[in-house]
């Protein structure tokens, strides 16, 4: 069974993640471009791809059929950041782009995300539009048109590229090159083995920077860890940063969308901390202002954030899809989510890794301070808060309707000894106790996992709300 998720299709590689399948799914997103485009010659689509197994291989085979069915395929030449693609789509005018990757999934995986013109993440509704047309070829029998590969060279319907150089120079635009350079600043830059090796050395070569890239060469296995920028995943940034006596560490996840960070001590920066950081930045350093969207799953120093700048905050359900959707209708300053998509106003609405390492450097740099000296003023003025996430692996995929029932059906009086002030089932269920802790339940939208979300004043507050959570959301 093939369904679009939370960002795309994503799926094992070898089970269902096959050339025949993904040759069915690009033919159906190309008869939904084709059939939605009514501009002038013929539509183009910006293909790129990550570091996983046959990643590229997959997007010649994506290039191969969008050229057999009339539509210019723009592909890149190697592994690339996935915003670095969704910023092609916007500079190019292309109708859509395609990203070969599942992000941060364990090296197993492999997947399809579909980008819209607007370099951000398809609707919802530009989803369904692909999965209808899928579900109509597979009722009519229908295989896809796949153009040979050399032939679509000759054609000029296949044409190979660099998207990076135009992404870079973007980036190096929106930030403040000049004031990290000052700080004369020494960055480990961790890219996991996934898609954003070089992207943070190449742009800060011409900066009085001193980094270091770790991770950075061609493994499909990821290493044996799964490419997320999470604590346990990143002991070789920890190490790497106290070997070095760096300022800071920067991970990017597998596809390089998503941040993570480990200050000069060792300790762990969560993306909740760098999105806070960067609001309060671009708030009161640099003046500006706009709406805050942010995911249900993410901290609620945000939410005290806005009540003190005056400003208006949205919250969405977890996925950046719906944080770009908000980006693109409204004036947004910055939209982000705990698991660290984070992007800003002036740029794409799509979650960028690499923008917002360059964005916690320019923090630093403003401050002139040492990153866990910024954070502890942060914390003073809107914490404390600890927050943490326990992923439960589950026997099966379960609906998330299904699992709110269960756990509402088990709902204690108390929680962690306080009450509940209202629940939210806007993804998973969510529950807001009276001394401003809250517990977040839901399954992933990617993989048959439990996720379980907590934020407190203490440590031990939010374990006791994990556990809790754990025991509501028991399949048995």
């Amino acid at each position: 069974m093939i369904s679009f998720g939370t960002d795309g299709w994503r799926a094992v590689i070898a089970e269902t993640f096959t050339f025949s399948n993904l040759r069915l799914v690009a033919q159906a997103a190309a008869d939904a471009i084709n059939a939605d485009y009514n501009g002038s010659g013929s539509p183009e689509v910006i293909i790129g791809y990550d570091t996983r197994f046959l990643s590229d291989r997959f997007a010649i085979e994506v290039s191969r059929v969008m050229a057999a069915n009339g539509i210019v395929a723009w592909l890149s030449r190697s592994d690339v950041p996935t915003p670095a693609i969704s910023y092609n789509v916007k500079e190019k005018g292309a109708a859509a782009g395609i990203v070969i990757t599942a992000s941060h999934n364990p090296p197993r995986y492999n997947g399809f995300k579909l980008k819209a013109a607007y370099g951000g993440s398809a609707t919802p509704e530009q989803s369904q539009l692909v999965e209808r047309a899928l579900h109509q070829m597979q009722q009519e029998g229908r295989g896809p048109n796949v153009m040979d590969y050399q032939l679509g060279l000759e054609r000029d319907l296949i044409r190979r590229f660099d998207p990076t150089w135009v992404y870079y120079q973007h980036l190096s635009e929106l930030i403040d090159l000049d004031a990290i350079s000052d700080r004369e600043l020494k960055v480990i830059s961790d890219a996991m083995y996934g898609a954003g090796r070089g992207a943070i050395p190449t742009i800060l070569s011409r900066t009085r920077s001193h980094v270091t890239e770790i991770r950075g060469s061609m493994n499909p296995g990821f290493g044996g860890i799964h490419p997320e920028p999470i604590l346990r995943y990143l002991n070789d940034l920890v190490a790497a940063v106290q070997r070095d006596q760096a300022s800071v560490g920067l991970a990017t996840d597998g596809d390089a969308d998503r941040i993570g960070a480990v200050d000069a001590l060792g300790n762990f920066v969560d993306p909740h901390h760098i999105f806070a950081l960067t609001l309060r930045h671009l708030v009161e350093n640099k003046g500006l202002r706009g709406t805050v969207v942010k995911s249900i799953s993410t901290t609620a120093m945000i939410e005290r954030m806005c009540e003190a700048y005056d400003l208006p905050l949205h919250e969405t359900p977890v996925g950046f899809n719906h944080i770009g959707d908000l980006m693109v209708k409204d004036d947004v300053l910055i939209g982000g989510e705990e698991s660290g998509g984070i992007s800003i106003k002036g740029h794409i609405p799509e979650g960028d890794g690499v923008l917002m390492g360059l964005l916690l450097l320019e923090v630093m740099a403003y401050s002139d301070a040492p990153l866990h000296e910024i954070i502890a003023d942060l914390q003073r003025q809107y914490g404390p808060t600890c927050y943490a996430r326990n992923d439960v692996r589950l026997s099966r995929q379960i609906a998330k309707a299904e699992m709110v029932q269960r756990i509402q059906d088990r709902v204690p009086a108390l929680l962690n000894g306080q009450s509940i002030l209202r629940q939210s089932v806007m993804d998973g269920i969510k529950f807001y106790m009276a001394d401003g802790s809250w517990l977040l339940i839901r399954p992933s939208g990617t993989e048959s996992v439990l996720r379980i979300y907590a934020e407190a004043p203490t440590h031990a507050d939010v374990m006791a709300l994990l556990e809790a959570g754990g025991q509501m959301g028991a399949l048995e």
